[in-house]
């Protein structure tokens, strides 16, 4: 009998909890399919590598943003990736070159976990992402990342939201009151990213 008075209170803040939390992780798994992010990682965490990654970031920005104005949907921006590898690798050696470094350089289009990651105005919630990946070396360093469709870290901006995202999208990644049903959400994801 204890047994049961134990459950049935567990079973109902579980259920009440879950009901809560389910709107939530369904809203995230749908911002995740409609976002194509890029992703560098550093050779190792030495000063000079993270200064290096961040130099790649500028050029691959810079030849990025005739790639992708064209864009107009996620699967837009994932084909243009996939048939600019070699463009993104070529800027990315030329740089690591005129640095004087020899580190080699690998390039994908690849769909990675990411944690519940705040942007500057937003949080994109944890899930498995269309990316753009470029590692660097040995690729044991601390990454960078941002998002190249819709174009927030090639404009700067946020307006394409609008137009993007449903409401339900918006208020989610804009709202700074879902702290708890985001961690909630993320570990939800880690687990069915584990499983997968």
């Amino acid at each position: 009998m204890k047994k049961l008075y134990i459950f049935i209170p567990l079973f109902i803040i579980f259920t009440l909890l879950f009901s809560s939390i389910t709107p939530v992780i369904k809203t995230s798994e749908n911002i995740s399919d409609k976002i194509f992010r890029l992703h560098i990682i550093a050779n190792s965490d030495s000063e000079a590598d993270q200064i290096l990654k961040l130099r790649v970031r500028d050029n691959i920005l810079e030849c990025a943003d005739s790639i992708y104005k064209n864009c107009n949907c996620i699967q837009s921006a994932v084909k243009v990736s996939s048939e600019n590898l070699e463009v993104f690798k070529e800027a990315a050696r030329k740089t690591i070159a005129f640095y004087g470094y020899t580190y080699d350089i690998k390039a994908y289009v690849t769909k990675d976990f990411f944690g519940t990651r705040k942007y500057d105005g937003f949080t994109l919630p944890a899930g498995n992402y269309n990316c753009l990946k470029i590692v660097i070396g040995e690729g044991k360093g601390r990454n960078w990342w941002c998002v190249m469709f819709p174009q927030v870290c090639l404009s700067g901006c946020t307006d394409d939201f609008d137009s993007y995202f449903s409401e339900e999208e918006k208020e989610l990644i804009t709202s700074s009151g879902y702290k708890v049903r985001f961690k909630v959400a993320e570990i939800y994801e880690k687990l069915i990213n584990r499983v997968n």
